[in-house]
């Protein structure tokens, strides 16, 4: 008779069809599963709005600093926000626009070699929210991406572990490229010449080093770097990472060219490579002023803090264009879906109507 209270509920993985039994009471749920339940559902929300709070402070914090540097000059400040043409934003946030497109199609090619056959569409989907939600944090966006993937198509991408994991190749090219030109960090930072040689050695050795070891680990978590086993998957992954990162340096020469700042193409990709290497950090939008200031502050301070406001505004617009076609298009699919849904409903509920009662 116990067991009779019991039944066993299989749950079929997405990926492998892999199945894991549970054995669950049949009955009301006891009150430990329910604390369970409500733990889980409740944690990451509560960490979600503890790094949005986080994320507002250290915004406002960096704002605060960069006020105080610009006390003084505000007239300087405000005529070179002001003497930038609109086109020439334009061009900055298609720019933006063209490196988040190339950089989910790198992520394409990393969920595909991990065995997801999640559609173009879907994904870009995906990649489009996530990219609204890296404007507060890097970590985020991840989250975000992962988790609006997971949601739309949990049957043709990998499990979680995987997808977090599908990160890591297109991470590792974007630190080799940011090693290659660490040498533009010489000057604004006042780095040792022998560092940016040392890095570009480590980061060589890193990217062998995980070749070898996505080749020998294939299952489970490390599925996510299949597309650092064969040269084709690793050649069209670095092919769109580069593009996404030469539109980045575009936009960068754009807006500090209109803003006054005389930049090279080295200051520009020292710009970008100081705005990654601080997205990770809870300062938001105004990593790209900071970073700005920091390379190019010699430039003039008013300037250089105009063209970092520019870099973040043109990026969030990029953003915005690309999550609005997204949860645009999302919602165009819900509508037809349920169009669908209802127009094979209708000829069944006719029927019913036409059939005689007793």
């Amino acid at each position: 008779m116990a067991q009779r209270n019991w039944k066993r509920r299989g749950r079929v993985g997405c990926a492998r069809g892999q199945e894991r039994d549970q054995l669950i009471p049949a009955g009301p749920a006891s009150s430990v599963e329910r604390s369970l339940r409500s733990r889980c559902s409740t944690a990451p929300s509560r960490h979600r709005r503890r790094s949005i709070a986080i994320t507002v402070l250290g915004t406002l914090l960096v704002s605060a600093a960069l006020s105080y540097e610009l006390d003084g000059r505000r007239a300087q400040f405000s005529h070179a926000l002001l003497a930038v043409p609109i086109w020439v934003l334009g061009l900055a946030a298609l720019c933006h626009l063209t490196s988040l497109l190339t950089r989910s199609e790198a992520w394409r090619v990393s969920v595909h070699a991990a065995g997801g056959s999640v559609s173009r569409r879907v994904l870009f989907r995906a990649a489009g929210i996530g990219s609204l939600a890296s404007v507060l944090s890097a970590q985020l966006g991840v989250a975000a991406r992962i988790g609006v993937l997971r949601r739309s198509a949990p049957d043709a991408c990998p499990r979680i572990p995987a997808l977090i994991a599908a990160e890591v190749p297109i991470l590792a090219v974007e630190a080799m490229l940011a090693a290659l030109f660490m040498f533009t960090l010489v000057g604004p930072l006042g780095l040792p010449v022998w560092v940016p040689v040392l890095v570009i050695a480590a980061m060589l050795l890193a990217l062998c080093g995980l070749g070898r070891f996505a080749r020998r680990h294939q299952l489970g978590l490390w599925q996510g770097l299949a597309a650092m086993r064969n040269l084709h998957g690793r050649g069209r992954l670095i092919a769109f990472v580069v593009f996404g990162v030469l539109a980045q340096i575009a936009r960068n020469l754009l807006i500090l060219h209109a803003v006054g700042v005389d930049a090279s193409v080295f200051d520009a990709i020292a710009v970008l490579i100081v705005t990654v290497s601080l997205s990770p950090l809870p300062i938001g939008p105004s990593v790209g002023a900071a970073a700005t200031v920091l390379i190019l502050g010699s430039h003039g301070i008013a300037a250089t803090a105009a063209g970092g406001v520019l870099l973040t505004v043109t990026g969030i617009v990029g953003s915005l264009c690309f999550a609005g076609w997204a949860c645009g298009d999302l919602a165009l699919t819900s509508l037809r879906r349920s169009r669908s849904v209802a127009a094979v409903a209708a000829p069944a509920v006719e029927l019913s109507l036409l059939a005689p009662t007793s």
